[in-house]
């Protein structure tokens, strides 16, 4: 007797995994960049510290608040779409029951055993057969503003506390060199983690979130020292 297996796909994880590498990827190259660009200006840790914390509580209510509303959006959408699906299954059903039965053809599937399949599918669950197959919907990729918007803010505060505890705990020689090394580390990190939760190769999503944090490390203490040039 053949036993069944569970099989364990990653995309699973993608809904939260995208908010949660996006939150920590804002939260390191926006707070390094920030205080990066206040020391150049200023050079003092102080400033810098002040400026690296606001941008800190900004950035994580700011990323919450978008994720809940963007994910809210998609969510009324959903949610328009399957009132919609729901009242033609009540009004015309017949006409549904083809219209899930063209789409299994167009996937390969005999005519018989396509409309087959698509009466056996609609007397399980007729909303849900529709959602999956003709809307795109399902449980594992539907919004959830709430859980986004908690893993968008987390890990923003979490990705900026990182380059806040370098810069209060490196010696000002160092602080500067030390951040911008520490925040592509970090962003390596975080890199090569994501791709390896989602089951991606970890190379180039490191190298290419590094390059990204870089420049936007070198533009603000490019910016830095040309206002604290003319102070």
């Amino acid at each position: 007797m053949q036993r069944g297996h569970k099989e364990t796909h990653l995309i699973e994880r993608t809904g939260w995994l995208r908010a949660a590498v996006l939150g920590a990827n804002d939260g390191i190259i926006s707070t390094a960049s920030l205080v990066l660009g206040v020391v150049s200006a200023s050079g003092l840790r102080h400033d810098a510290l002040v400026a690296g914390v606001a941008g800190l509580v900004a950035g994580a209510m700011a990323m919450a608040a978008g994720e809940y509303v963007s994910v809210s959006s998609q969510a009324d959408t959903e949610s328009a779409a399957l009132a919609k699906e729901r009242h033609e299954l009540a009004s015309d059903h017949e006409v549904e029951v083809a219209e899930l039965a063209q789409i299994y053809q167009a996937r390969g599937v005999a005519p018989d055993l396509a409309r087959e399949v698509a009466v056996q599918l609609m007397a399980h669950d007729a909303l849900a057969a529709h959602a999956r197959d003709e809307l795109g919907i399902s449980e594992l990729v539907g919004a959830n503003p709430v859980q986004a918007a908690l893993a968008s803010a987390l890990t923003f505060s979490a990705g900026a506390a990182a380059p806040l505890v370098l810069a209060a705990l490196l010696p000002m020689v160092w602080l500067m060199p030390g951040i911008g090394v520490g925040a592509l580390l970090f962003l390596a990190i975080l890199g090569a983690t994501g791709a390896k939760a989602g089951g991606a190769p970890m190379l180039k999503p490191a190298v290419r979130v590094m390059f990204w944090g870089a420049l936007a490390m070198a533009a603000t203490t490019g910016i830095g020292r040309l206002f604290g040039t003319l102070a």
